[in-house]
């Protein structure tokens, strides 16, 4: 089976974490280098890798800890220093079960790089059934409308379709102000063969109004534990709109985190200037300001069914 290049955007060799770039993607497809766990961050706080990526990455740089500091009888001091810059990246995102897991392995004496090692292969397991058991929702004809990215699921889920004999397509939302569905979304489903339609992210309406759209589905980045999700900033929106117009809203979903509810995630603000500016170039007034809340909560009750990763701890 081929994957997308986002289904796993980090890999490690001697010593050294490669991270793919999604900034740069689709013009050029290239991979940052992080020596250390502070370059790996950064590249977290920079967007350079998002979605499943940072949760690859968090357990490369545990990983890369662990090998360059083989023969120290305690790790626990530097384990938790490192852990506690990880949660600091950025808010909205949940990787305590990650940072309590590989503090929790160390306190009981476990082997740790074996344990990591361990996680990695059953996340790439549970991924793949991921997509398995959400392509299952959608029947042959389906078009499906997404927002954001899901780093590689999608591509995968219209694969699984293919086999059964199902063909579906995709509305694919542009997702200002980063454009992770026109640059990554629609790029990864075109270079599988998936058909796409871009559009703007205030087209929503109108096309679920042309009965253009049949099903729905999005990814999360925080799952609360009453069901509630932390999304892309628009998100929201969608969910409201897929209830006005009864289409069916799926969310792929990480872990449960532990915040009760919605209003327990922290909501993210990023710099205006990523909204106020393109590529480096200022496309807004001089003077004006701008306000880019990074994720949106959307309720419970709006999702018709949670599609969750089902990773043991």
């Amino acid at each position: 089976m081929k994957f997308s290049r986002l289904f796993w955007p980090i890999y490690y060799k001697k010593d050294i974490i490669y991270i793919l770039d999604e900034t740069r993607l689709p013009a050029q497809v290239t991979y940052l280098k992080a020596k250390n766990y502070q370059e790996a961050c950064k590249a977290i706080k920079d967007m350079k890798t998002r979605a499943v990526g940072q949760v690859i990455l968090v357990m490369y740089i545990f990983l890369q800890l662990v090998r360059k500091n083989q023969g120290k009888k305690n790790l626990l001091p530097l384990l938790r220093k490192v852990a506690k810059t990880i949660s600091a990246t950025r808010p909205t995102l949940s990787f305590r079960y990650l940072t309590d897991m590989v503090l929790g392995w160390e306190k009981q004496r476990l082997p740790l790089e074996k344990c990591i090692v361990r996680f990695l292969e059953t996340l790439k397991n549970k991924r793949i059934l991921q997509a398995e058991t959400a392509s299952k929702l959608f029947k042959n004809g389906d078009c499906i409308l997404t927002h954001c990215n899901v780093s590689g699921l999608l591509p995968l889920i219209a694969e699984f379709c293919r086999q059964d004999k199902k063909k579906i397509s995709f509305f694919v939302t542009e997702t200002r102000p980063y454009l992770q569905g026109s640059r990554l979304t629609a790029w990864e489903l075109q270079e599988a063969g998936v058909p796409c339609t871009i559009i703007a992210d205030n087209m929503v309406a109108q096309v679920m109004e042309e009965k253009k759209v049949s099903k729905t589905i999005v990814g999360a980045d925080h799952l609360a534990r009453n069901g509630d999700i932390a999304n892309k900033i628009g998100t929201y929106q969608i969910a409201l709109l897929s209830k006005h117009f009864n289409i069916p809203f799926y969310v792929l979903c990480p872990p449960p985190s532990q915040a009760r509810t919605g209003n327990d995630i922290r909501i993210e603000i990023r710099p205006d200037k990523e909204l106020l500016e393109f590529q480096g170039v200022r496309i807004a007034p001089k003077g004006a300001q701008g306000y880019y809340p990074a994720f949106d909560v959307t309720p419970h009750t709006l999702i018709t069914r949670h599609i969750p990763l089902e990773i043991s701890r």
